[in-house]
């Protein structure tokens, strides 16, 4: 039998409609607050880390904390969907499903409503900024967040290639860590007649671009780590001059936070031996950092209990996923997981021009979230 899409489904459609890019939720944050404001919390609070915004729900019994976290932000990618909902704003859609995880949680606030928590407390959290990776980071710092710290927490994402519906987990690592860095290196422009009374770049770029990736290969004997050049810019066009500057950038990738920092050291070192030799000038910055994310064992059996009850395959991850999230700020301090929801074996992928949410795991979604709720609420 088919999954009875969610009555939300329209609201999912107009998130679609209006996305907005890492730090900019405007819009989408009123959106969810006033739709949140309908469905009677305990406490909503508006402004977190930015446009973050957050539901709380709580019981007349004491009972467990449990935090169920969504994200806002959209991607700058041109939507190719011809739809009726497609983005009215060009350059930015929902490529990765942000919008349907957003439905999601509101699907569980709907339901919270009509049937209210007896004992402990549920807090939906509507983070900005995940796509950039300053998001959770800027949460975990920020005062309101601080004032009502889970027990418990826990997420899911939408991926596609799985069966849809299915419930994707694994204990430890579930998305690698990452850092975006850029080098630049600096020596000295002329005349394009008179090169050798300059120094370029020339050499050491070709140099690093073959040698740099090649420092993860020691690691790969015992869990995932890449390095991959995703750029490069040499001089400009200008044919009467040589080269006097250059940049390098590249993503670092790893199963564990310690790693990512032993590639780091080694892409420092390497570069500088090199520059050495050139005679250049080098240095470094950094962008888009995410922790590992890392399960907890107690998190994740929580989700598989919660997969048995709702009848929902249950897939184990062999690997982490390559791509990254910045969750993983939240399961470094309280206990919890992140887990993937199935979105169809042929389905386009995530950050795709042509990718959109399956509205068929609104309510899937939803009842796997009330379910790990249920579970932690029950005695024990």
């Amino acid at each position: 039998m088919a999954e009875p899409v969610s009555d939300l489904q329209p609201l999912r459609h107009s998130l679609h409609q209006s996305p907005e890019l890492s730090g900019q939720e405007h819009h989408t944050a009123a959106t969810i607050a006033a739709v949140l404001s309908t469905y009677g919390p305990d406490e909503l609070l508006t402004g977190i880390a930015g446009h973050g915004v957050m539901a709380i729900f709580q019981g007349h019994q004491p009972g467990p904390h449990i935090l169920l976290r969504c994200e806002l932000d959209a991607l700058p990618i041109r939507e190719t969907n011809r739809f009726d909902y497609c983005s009215v704003h060009p350059g930015v859609a929902h490529k990765c499903g942000h919008d349907g995880h957003m439905t999601i949680l509101l699907e569980v606030a709907r339901r919270l409503q009509q049937q209210p928590l007896v004992a402990g407390r549920v807090q939906l959290l509507f983070q900005p900024a995940e796509e950039t990776g300053l998001g959770a980071v800027a949460v975990c710092r920020d005062e309101q967040y601080l004032q009502h710290q889970p027990e418990h927490v826990f997420a899911l994402h939408n991926m596609p290639g799985y069966p849809l519906g299915s419930v994707i987990v694994r204990p430890g690592t579930m998305c690698c860590a990452s850092r975006g860095v850029i080098i630049r290196l600096s020596g000295k422009t002329a005349h394009a007649g008179q090169p050798e009374t300059g120094i370029a770049p020339t050499a050491a770029v070709i140099s690093l671009l073959q040698l740099l990736p090649l420092l993860a290969q020691p690691f790969a004997d015992q869990e995932l780590a890449m390095i991959t050049v995703v750029g490069a810019r040499l001089g400009d066009k200008t044919f009467g001059n040589t080269p006097g500057q250059a940049e390098i950038y590249l993503t670092l990738r790893s199963e564990h936070d310690a790693t990512l920092a032993t590639l780091e050291e080694q892409v420092r070192l390497r570069t500088a031996a090199v520059c050495a030799e050139q005679s250049l000038q080098h240095e470094f910055s950094y962008e888009d950092y995410f922790p590992a994310t890392v399960n907890h064992p107690a998190g994740v059996e929580q989700v598989r209990a919660a997969a048995a009850q709702c009848q929902a395959e249950l897939i184990p991850m062999p690997a982490p996923m390559r791509w990254s999230e910045d969750f993983g700020y939240y399961t470094q301090q309280v206990s919890g997981a992140l887990f993937g929801l199935g979105a169809g074996e042929d389905h386009a992928d995530l950050h795709n021009p042509d990718y959109d949410f399956p509205d068929q795991l609104i309510n899937i979604g939803a009842d796997l979230f009330l379910r790990i709720v249920q579970q932690l609420q029950a005695p024990h």
